[in-house]
């Protein structure tokens, strides 16, 4: 059967647009050959319309965030993998629950708990427990805490790294740095080595290539990063070809504070990103990019937290942890080095 989605990309219209002329929306202003052209696809395709009431009261998910709305903007990746889930809830006719914390506790405006919970981040053991008092039911999206009770979807951390390490050292690049924090909290919330910087240093010097005065060690804060990388070349420490950088925010501040010192991106430094939202499309110029699939990480948790739902049909009894696999994104901030 069909999705929405399909249909989208099927009649080359938006969901929106389909969603109301499927459901007869009287404000909708569309042409008779508009409004075929929807029916024709509906048929072909085999789409069939669900009763929105019907499923609305047969699922509600509870969803819980590290974030606030105000960090969200500073690191775009959590907003993101937000809106993503919330698109694919409704594609599938649930509705999707904040919950607000409360301390370490977890409200919401309805009477009855949800019947599932996704979790977007990092949580403390209490606020875990918190969690599994609104619900047995839990998908973590990008931290895996609770194995033995709870789904989990995360990012191949590894391969990311490999693939951005190997691209730049097919290009000729041998001196390559990192920016990025050097402690990051771990999935309980407790600090510990940042995951990527810890592969990069371990890459490197698998291939003799590792220099750790090629480091910058900065939070995932462009303001913060373009600073710290104006202090590097005002020092008068070494540059190197390359950069890997922990995320889009890095990058930007890296790309930020190259040019200021009158350097140019790619042709005297190379830049990689990490998670490749769309950020990565619209920077100056577009950072290459290691794509952790945002779209595709939210669209799995939320299919995944409903084969744990006794009101989906199938049921799913033990939990599951899902590590998706980054894809390198070529675009303009990467190049061979200067000869």
């Amino acid at each position: 059967m069909a999705t929405l989605k399909e249909l989208a990309a099927y009649t080359k219209l938006s969901v929106t647009t389909i969603s109301r002329i499927l459901n007869n929306d009287p404000t909708m202003v569309a042409s008779e050959e508009t409004r075929r052209r929807v029916f024709d696809a509906a048929g072909a395709l085999g789409y069939k319309k669900h009763s929105k009431t019907k499923v609305a009261s047969a699922m509600r998910l509870g969803l819980a965030e590290m974030l606030t709305p105000a960090e969200q903007l500073e690191d775009p990746f959590y907003l993101y993998l937000k809106n993503f889930a919330a698109q694919e809830c409704m594609e599938r006719r649930i509705d999707m629950v904040p919950l607000t914390r409360q301390g370490d506790a977890f409200v919401h405006s309805y009477p009855a708990p949800p019947d599932g919970i996704i979790a977007i981040g990092i949580f403390t053991r209490e606020q875990l427990e918190a969690l599994h008092q609104l619900s047995p039911h839990i998908v973590f999206l990008d931290s895996s805490p609770d194995e033995a009770r709870s789904d989990s979807v995360v990012i191949n951390y590894r391969l990311g790294i490999e693939q951005a390490l190997d691209h730049l050292f097919s290009l000729g690049h041998e001196q390559i740095g990192f920016i990025g924090p050097a402690e990051k909290l771990d999935d309980w919330k407790q600090p510990a080595p940042e995951m990527r910087r810890q592969l990069f240093i371990h890459f490197m010097s698998t291939h003799n290539r590792y220099d750790p005065s090629l480091l910058i060690d900065v939070p995932t804060n462009a303001a913060l990063t373009a600073q710290a990388m104006t202090a590097h070349l005002q020092q008068g420490k070494p540059l190197p070809t390359a950069f890997l950088t922990a995320n889009e925010e890095n990058a930007i501040g890296a790309v930020r504070a190259l040019k200021g010192a009158g350097l140019s991106v790619p042709e005297d430094v190379s830049i990689i990103s990490f998670n490749d939202t769309p950020l990565s499309e619209l920077t100056e110029p577009p950072l290459t990019s290691v794509s952790t699939h945002v779209q595709e990480m939210s669209r799995i948790a939320v299919h995944i937290l409903c084969e744990r739902l006794s009101k989906t049909g199938f049921v799913r009894e033990i939990p599951i942890k899902l590590i998706i696999p980054p894809t390198l994104v070529q675009r303009a901030s990467t190049a061979p080095p200067r000869q």
